[in-house]
């Protein structure tokens, strides 16, 4: 099936009407006291997330994001007073592989969006003195390529740019909170299995779970496996085609691991927590049709190639992950690094995820799309449902677990 093949998909049919005062501007006090909202095939209960492990079997296999959110937000100012905020999205030199790019030392040049472009100068070096653990070191930046937003950093070799930008940044919280960053978002805007650094947005769906939830879980037999997708600044990007399949979707670094797929081929029960676990599972079966039927061992998931195989006699998952585990053996890695732009919209048929974890997300927005995919038209009653009591929404929202 082609692009052009696709039905169109109507912009209108996935909003809804969000007051400002239902948007969360700060996280609770605990976080597992979050609401949890949870359908199942139709039905819908509410409880509190702390009860999360009441609802999930036993035999489940629960999938975690553990990005770490880097403070991606670099404030320059000018000696004439103008500032210049330089907003990091992607690592292009020496690496473009986000997770090696915080362990370079003395310079780097990354894909930014820069605020005030206009101010500075092709040839002008900003620079940012900070105050380090034994000495002042100075972040200085310079535009390298100022269609494209390419900036060089460059800073005292004795240092790692993770260490550079945890004194230089600010965490970057999205912006539809509308206010600064506080104390405690350092923390609170993290996931406490946080590990991986590299997201510019946190994979708001874990923010909910503490030490004793996920105990419990184990408790009950539930297994907990963590991969990795860097959430880039693309996922704050607003849907403007009326016709949603025109939208261009972003591409994000993923990391797989052996340990993920031998769980995934041990479990089928998966549940993802998160838009962003799930987009990498259902990834990760893409990747394993393109090895079977294409023949094409790069791991980067075009935007639509799930609806290209009409007709097609299509792997199971446990084939394409058994397809993945033979290329990985063959090529002697534990590690697979790969990057997707898929785009989950009504129509697409799930292959890996059996359930999914998620907070509420923005009227028209590509994270609807895909949650209007999994439940289908329920999902209308769902947020109806949420609003009607009071559920808080967006990053510090409350939470739901949907059963298709």
């Amino acid at each position: 099936m082609t692009e052009k093949e696709l039905p169109p998909i109507s912009l209108n049919d996935y909003k809804y009407d969000l007051p400002d005062e239902r948007i969360a501007k700060f996280p609770l006090k605990e976080r597992m006291n979050s609401k949890l909202l949870v359908y199942n095939s139709g039905k819908i209960e509410h409880t509190v997330f702390r009860n999360l492990s009441d609802h999930i079997p036993a035999d489940t296999a629960l999938f975690f994001n553990d990005t770490r959110v880097i403070p991606a937000r670099l404030h320059f100012r000018k000696e004439t007073g103008a500032h210049i905020e330089v907003f990091l999205l992607e690592p292009l030199q020496p690496t473009r592989d986000v997770a090696q790019s915080m362990w370079i030392k003395g310079s780097c040049q990354w894909k930014c969006m820069v605020g005030n472009l206009k101010k500075w100068k092709d040839e002008q070096v900003l620079e940012l003195v900070l105050p380090m653990h034994d000495q002042p070191v100075t972040l200085k930046a310079r535009v390298v390529d100022r269609s494209t937003q390419i900036i060089e950093f460059t800073w005292d070799d004795d240092y790692t740019f993770v260490d550079v930008i945890q004194a230089a940044g600010k965490i970057p919280l999205p912006p539809y909170i509308n206010r600064e960053v506080s104390e405690e978002d350092k923390e609170r805007y993290q996931t406490i299995y946080s590990h991986h650094e590299g997201a510019v947005a946190a994979p708001t769906a874990g923010l909910h779970f503490s030490d004793q939830v996920l105990e419990k879980l184990q408790q009950k037999g539930v297994t907990l496996n963590y991969l990795t997708l860097h959430v880039s600044a693309g996922t704050f990007q607003p849907v403007k085609e009326e016709n949603v399949i025109n939208h261009p979707m972003h591409s994000e670094q993923v990391v797989i691991t052996m340990k993920n797929i031998d769980a995934l081929l041990e479990n089928p029960k998966v549940v993802a927590v998160g838009t962003t676990s799930m987009r990498t599972l259902e990834s990760l079966y893409w990747y394993g049709v393109k090895i079977l039927l294409k023949n094409d061992t790069g791991f980067n998931i075009e935007k639509l190639l799930p609806y290209q195989f009409e007709g097609s006699v299509l792997p199971s998952a446990h084939e394409a992950f058994e397809a993945v585990k033979k290329l990985m053996t063959e090529t002697n890695r534990q590690t697979l690094i790969g990057h997707t732009e898929i785009f989950i919209f009504p129509g697409y048929e799930f292959k890996v995820c059996k359930g999914l974890i998620t907070n509420y997300h923005l009227p028209g927005s590509t994270l609807i799309l895909l949650v209007a995919a999994f439940i289908g038209e329920n999902w209308r009653k769902v947020y109806e449902e949420a609003l009607d009591n009071n559920y808080r929404f967006l990053s510090y929202g409350d939470s739901s677990l949907l059963w298709p």
